[in-house]
C-alpha cells in the first residue's frame, strides 16, 4: 500500500534572494521523483512563493489528507518548517512528520528534544533516504537500519550512519511535472519562467563561515555535460523556462567540463539564460573563454568575495587576495555579464570607519551588484566559536543575513544595522548615475530593472523605502521593453 507525502517548502519572508524572482524548490523536486519511482503518491506545495498563512497550509492538509508531511530549511527558516510541521499534526496527529535540509542536517538533536511535533529528521541527500524510510514505515521494519535519519526513541535520540553520497548524478529523477511553473518568475525579466537546475554538488574549499563543505564533506561530483544540456532543452521545450539559477555551490571546478557545457549551448542554440555563482580563481582561469561564457547565455554571475581587506578574506579562510577579486570582476564586466558579489560586515571587530573602508573599497571594485550582509553565526560553521560570546540574537529566523544577530565591540545592534542600510543608499544612489551611459543596451536596461526590483522587493523597502529619488533619466528607461536573452 503506498503512502501519500507532502513536501512543503515553509513560508519564510526576508526580502533577500526572493527578491530577484521565485524559483522551485530543487531538493524536493529531486526528492518527489524518487519517492513516486517507488510508489507513492507525492504532491509539492510552495508555501513561500504561494505566501500562504499557516492556516492556508492548514486547510490544504486537511483537503490532501496525506500520510506524510515533510519540510525543509536553512537556519533562518527552520522556525517557519517546524511551524508547518506542528500545522499537520494539529489537522491529524497519525500524520508522520519529517525535516531535512542543511540546519536539520546539523542540528538535528536539537530539533528533536525541542519539537514534539517532528518525528524524523533527514540527513544528508533524501532522494534513496526518504523512499528507504517510507518503506520501514509502512512494513514496520527497523528504522535503525535506515542511513541517513534521525529520530526519537524514549528519552534518547537515535542518529543511524550518514548515506554514502549519490555517485552518479545522472542517474536522479527529478519531478519536473509536479511544479506549478506559473509561480516561477525572474523578475528582471518581464514574462520569463525561472527554473532551478543542478549541474554539480559539492564544494572542496574552506571557507570558516559557509556550510557547504561541511555538509558535502568537501566532496564534489558532477553530472555529464551532456545530460545538463538536454535538462535545460527538456524544461524550456516542455515548460517553457528560459532562464535557470544552477543551485550549485561550484559548477565552473572542471574547466573542460564547463567549457564543453559552454560549447553544447552555442552549438545546440539552447537560448537559456544562465545565472550562476562560482569562485574568483575560475573568473581568472577562464579569461581566455568569457565571450564564450556569454554567447552560451550566461548572463549574470555571483563572486565569492566577502571581503574588502586581506586580514578578513585570511581570516574567512577565502585564498584569494584582493586584487584578484577586482580583477576577475573587472574581466565579467569586459565580457558583457552582470557582475554581483557580498561584502560580510558585523565581525566582533567592526566600527564605523572599517564599514566606511569598506564601502569606498567595494566602491572600487566596482561590481554591478554590491550586497552588504551582516555575520550569520550557524552554529554548524568553522568559525561560530570565534563569534559564539559577540552572539546577541538567537532567533534562528533572525540569521538571514539582513537582522544584525552579532554584536561587534565597539558597535551597538542599531548602530551596525543603520550603518550597512547606509552602505546599500551610497552605493546605488553613486550607481544610478552611471547607468545611463552604459553602451550595451542589454547590461543597461538589465540592471536598471535590477534597481527597480530591489527598490520595490528587497528588505531594503522596509527600512528605506527604497534607494532614494531617481533621477528623471532612469526612470524614462525603466519602461524599455522586456529583456530578452
Amino acid at each position: 500500500m503506498s503512502k501519500k507525502i507532502l513536501l512543503i517548502t515553509p513560508p519564510y519572508h526576508a526580502g533577500v534572494v526572493e527578491a530577484a524572482g521565485r524559483w522551485p524548490h530543487l531538493g524536493f523536486i529531486y526528492v518527489a521523483g524518487h519517492v513516486r519511482a517507488a510508489g507513492h503518491q507525492v504532491e509539492l506545495y510552495d508555501a513561500m512563493t504561494k505566501d500562504h498563512t499557516l492556516n492556508q497550509i492548514k486547510e490544504h492538509i486537511a483537503q490532501v489528507r496525506p500520510d506524510v508531511v515533510a519540510s525543509t530549511a536553512y537556519t533562518s527558516s527552520i522556525n517557519a518548517a517546524l511551524d508547518v510541521l506542528r500545522a499537520a499534526k494539529e489537522v491529524d496527529p497519525a500524520i508522520v512528520t519529517m525535516v531535512g535540509g542543511i540546519h536539520a542536517n546539523f542540528c538535528y538533536e536539537e530539533l528533536l528534544r525541542q519539537s514534539a511535533h517532528l518525528d524524523f529528521v533527514v540527513r544528508g541527500e533524501g532522494e534513496l533516504t526518504v523512499p528507504e524510510l517510507l518503506e520501514a514505515l509502512e512494513a514496520g521494519g527497523d528504522l535503525h537500519k535506515v542511513r541517513g535519519i534521525a529520530f526519537r526513541e524514549e528519552d534518547a535520540v537515535v542518529v543511524t550512519p550518514g548515506r554514502p553520497f549519490i555517485q552518479d548524478l545522472d542517474s536522479l529523477i527529478p519531478a519536473w511535472d509536479l511544479v506549478d511553473w506559473e509561480d516561477y518568475s525572474f523578475f528582471v525579466m518581464p514574462g520569463s519562467r525561472l527554473g532551478l537546475v543542478n549541474s554539480s554538488r559539492g564544494c572542496p574549499h574552506d571557507c570558516c563561515f559557509c556550510s557547504q563543505q561541511k555538509f558535502w564533506f568537501k566532496t564534489y561530483r558532477e553530472r555529464s555535460a551532456e545530460k545538463f544540456v538536454e535538462e535545460l532543452e527538456h524544461l524550456r521545450d516542455t515548460y517553457g523556462v528560459n532562464v535557470v539559477m544552477l543551485s550549485d555551490e561550484y559548477p565552473t571546478r572542471n574547466r573542460r567540463r564547463w567549457e564543453r557545457i559552454l560549447d553544447l549551448l552555442i552549438e545546440r542554440k539552447t537560448n537559456v539564460g544562465l545565472l550562476l555563482e562560482t569562485c574568483v580563481g575560475d573568473i581568472l582561469r577562464d579569461a581566455d573563454i568569457m565571450a564564450k561564457y556569454r554567447q552560451a547565455g550566461v548572463l549574470h554571475i555571483y563572486v565569492g568575495v566577502e571581503a574588502t581587506d586581506q586580514e578578513k578574506l585570511d581570516q574567512f579562510k577565502k585564498n584569494i587576495s584582493c586584487e584578484q577579486s577586482r580583477q576577475a570582476l573587472r574581466i565579467i564586466n569586459e565580457a558583457g555579464i552582470i557582475t554581483e558579489c557580498s561584502f560580510v560586515l558585523g565581525m566582533p571587530e567592526e566600527t564605523p570607519e572599517s564599514i566606511e573602508e569598506t564601502l569606498q573599497l567595494a566602491k572600487h571594485y566596482d561590481p554591478d551588484f554590491a550586497h552588504f550582509l551582516m555575520i550569520a553565526p550557524w552554529p554548524y560553521a568553522d568559525i561560530y566559536p570565534e563569534l559564539k560570546e559577540y552572539i546577541a540574537e538567537w532567533d534562528y529566523a533572525k540569521y538571514n543575513f539582513v537582522e544584525p544577530v552579532v554584536e561587534p565591540k565597539k558597535m551597538s545592534k542599531e548602530e551596525i544595522a543603520r550603518a550597512v542600510v547606509d552602505c546599500y543608499r551610497k552605493y546605488y544612489m553613486d550607481k544610478l548615475k552611471t547607468y545611463t551611459s552604459i553602451p550595451d543596451a542589454f547590461k543597461r536596461d538589465y540592471l536598471i530593472r535590477s534597481l527597480k526590483v530591489m527598490m520595490e522587493n528587497s528588505f531594503l523597502k522596509k527600512y528605506i523605502g527604497g534607494l532614494g529619488e531617481i533621477p528623471e533619466e532612469v526612470k524614462k528607461l525603466m519602461e524599455v521593453a522586456p529583456l530578452g536573452v
